[in-house]
């Protein structure tokens, strides 16, 4: 092993100490971007940087970020990729144009090659469902009268693999709670599915990042739908209703009502709406009904809907779309979304859709 000299050591240290502590430096390589001459570089949606790649198509960056944060780096086509930086660190960045997965390299801080994992991590099971995908779709192209049986097969390993997901990255996000590669993972997450470990994370880490935005609109999201968890009181609300005239939510108190958040122009909605029917038809005898709350705006699309899909419940709406202050109050980001009231108007569950909602309502109503 070759000795290392004094002289050495010297100029290594001299180095360290030139690194710049006042911006970090980002190194990068694009490969296969044959017609990319620029790229771009945003932190919370705005442009900050922007480089030119050379005959190598390598380019460079040099930012001032005091505190840790999120950038990404934008490319024609759509493409973009995120990293994690702040001051004093010397990241390398390496990525494919041409691949079709968006994977990409980092490495050279901690925080960088912590994202790293996390990628690699998200990667594995991005390539389980786009295989799931590519497998549905060569099946039903042989047998298209299959398609039916093969979305009832597929479904719930599809559902397994995105739980996998979601379980890993809940792990990976509660291991580093101490930066922001945690947090991406747990905000990830589809927080109308996974709410209790969301909620969780959040009030462990308050305090911790109080100068990130992202960071902050999250701990805001998370302190309002913790007024909307399981056993609280749900809210009242008041809406015109289909039949004529306005219905509140306090006017079946006594009952046990799924409130059921849709739209005429949600496909999973109206996928959904079958098995309503079904469970409506089962239990209205049992103290239970539903009350539909439509996200639509227009009155005559709603209203076909409902005869479409014979639904034959109580349904309100304030046809404003997303606007609908229902849906606010209840921080609905996603449609369907749903909540089971007992008769004492307390939450006992969300979001229970197919089998779930006929096994808890077979459990809760006998």
């Amino acid at each position: 092993m070759r000795k290392i000299t004094g002289a050495a050591i010297l100029a290594i240290s001299m180095l360290a100490a030139c690194k710049n502590k006042n911006q970090f430096t980002l190194n990068g390589k694009l490969e296969n971007a044959d017609t990319i001459r620029q790229v771009y570089l945003y932190k919370q949606g705005v442009v900050v940087d922007s480089a030119l790649l050379n005959e190598d198509k390598e380019f460079k960056f040099n930012v001032a970020s005091p505190e840790p944060d999120f950038y990404f780096i934008v490319a024609p086509g759509e493409k973009n990729y995120l990293f994690l930086a702040q001051n004093g660190d010397e990241i390398d960045f390496d990525a494919d144009y041409k691949n079709p997965s968006g994977e990409y390299k980092l490495e050279g801080s901690e925080l960088a090659e912590k994202l790293e994992q996390f990628n690699e991590l998200s990667s594995k099971y991005q390539k389980k469902f786009a295989e799931l995908q590519k497998q549905y779709e060569e099946q039903v192209s042989q047998n298209p009268s299959l398609k039916d049986s093969l979305v009832a097969q597929i479904t719930p390993v599809f559902q397994k693999n995105m739980d996998e997901f979601a379980q890993q990255s809940i792990k990976f996000g509660n291991e580093n709670k101490d930066n922001l590669a945690g947090f991406y993972a747990m905000s990830s997450l589809d927080r109308s599915q996974y709410e209790e470990p969301v909620v969780k994370y959040a009030e462990d880490i308050k305090g911790k990042f109080p100068n990130n935005k992202s960071v902050q609109e999250f701990l805001a999201y998370t302190d309002k739908i913790k007024n909307l968890s399981i056993g609280k009181v749900a809210p009242d609300f008041e809406a015109p209703s289909v039949k004529g005239g306005n219905l509140k939510l306090s006017d079946l108190r006594g009952k046990y009502v799924l409130v059921d958040f849709w739209a005429s122009w949600c496909p999973p909605c109206r996928e959904e709406n079958p098995n309503l029917v079904k469970q409506y038809k089962a239990y209205n005898n049992k103290n239970f009904t539903i009350l539909g709350v439509s996200l639509d705006n227009t009155k005559s699309a709603w209203e076909k809907a409902i005869s479409d899909d014979k639904l034959s419940c109580n349904h309100v709406s304030e046809l404003n779309q997303w606007e609908s202050n229902i849906a606010k109050k209840y921080q609905v980001e996603s449609l369907p979304s749903s909540f089971l009231i007992d008769p004492n108007g307390k939450i006992i569950a969300k979001n229970l859709r197919g089998q779930q909602l006929e096994d808890f309502l077979k459990k809760t109503l006998r």
